[in-house]
């Protein structure tokens, strides 16, 4: 399974499992709202905050890594099993679809790939959409944990400066270096941390680029170093994760998601920060 899949493909495939992502970081209620009007038929929907994420406790991010068991029930629920071919979309630019993809990862679940365009590239090709809400009969899903998959705080500030671990920020420039702060009420960075805006992933139609595009920048910044010492951060882990997925596409297997990111880093102020 390719990590990403065009809407030709998928069109080819109706037994595959799809998830609408679609998620508005300012409009929480709206990724549902666009899913009740229109998804691709047989699409399930996955709410980033209700489905993809745990509670939050103040200490923990904006987006905190799920218990791995809450998940697994709620697919589960969704008829889904570690057999079948999940595909997540969002609105265009896989960050939301690339949180279930990184997810579904972690769960040890192999077969799971993003849309490449999202719902936009589907509508563009004039494929078809419904307003129906698919019903599935329960399963139960075995998960075999992917834990090296994820990196805790702890793990991240005790690696701080060593050479193995490449810290690489998905936010866009400005944030990365604590010129503004839209989302979080501290603007910064981690230490040491370099900047590999997620944007950069995509081509200006909105569409991964080329495998061996993103192999040679993602290259450039790593240099000599393996990739299984990059560890993906961002404002709360979502946007980290569509660079691992743009890591995964250049056939750099191996990083890390430190899901907690910027927005649980911030939570205890004797954790070092830098800017400029």
């Amino acid at each position: 399974m390719t990590p990403l899949v065009s809407a030709e493909n998928l069109a080819r495939h109706p037994e595959w499992q799809l998830f609408d992502c679609r998620y508005d970081l300012g409009n929480a209620a709206l990724g549902e709202q666009q899913y009740a009007k229109a998804h691709l038929p047989g699409a399930r929907f996955a709410h980033l905050d209700r489905d993809l994420s745990a509670p939050k406790t103040g200490a923990n991010g904006r987006h905190p890594l799920p218990d791995p068991r809450a998940v697994a029930a709620w697919l589960g629920e969704a008829g889904v099993t570690r057999e079948d071919v999940v595909v997540a979309y969002d609105a265009g630019n896989a960050t939301m679809a690339a949180r279930l993809w990184w997810t579904l990862r972690w769960l040890g679940h192999e077969a799971v790939a993003v849309l490449d365009g999202g719902f936009a590239r589907w509508v563009a090709e004039s494929r078809p959409v419904t307003a129906d809400i698919p019903r599935f009969d329960p399963a139960r899903y075995e998960v075999a944990l992917r834990a090296e998959a994820s990196v805790d705080v702890a793990a991240v500030e005790r690696h701080l400066g060593a050479a193995r671990q490449v810290l690489l920020d998905a936010r866009a420039a400005p944030r990365f270096r604590g010129e503004s702060e839209p989302i979080d009420p501290v603007a910064g960075r981690i230490p040491g941390a370099q900047n590999r805006f997620c944007g950069e992933n995509l081509t200006a139609e909105g569409r991964f680029k080329s495998a061996d595009s993103l192999r040679r920048e993602f290259g450039a910044l790593l240099g000599d170093r393996d990739p299984s010492g990059v560890v993906h951060y961002c404002g709360s882990g979502v946007a980290a994760c569509h660079n691992a997925l743009a890591m995964q596409i250049a056939g750099l297997a191996g990083s890390r998601v430190y899901v907690g990111s910027w927005s649980e880093w911030i939570a205890d102020p004797r954790r070092p920060q830098e800017k400029g």
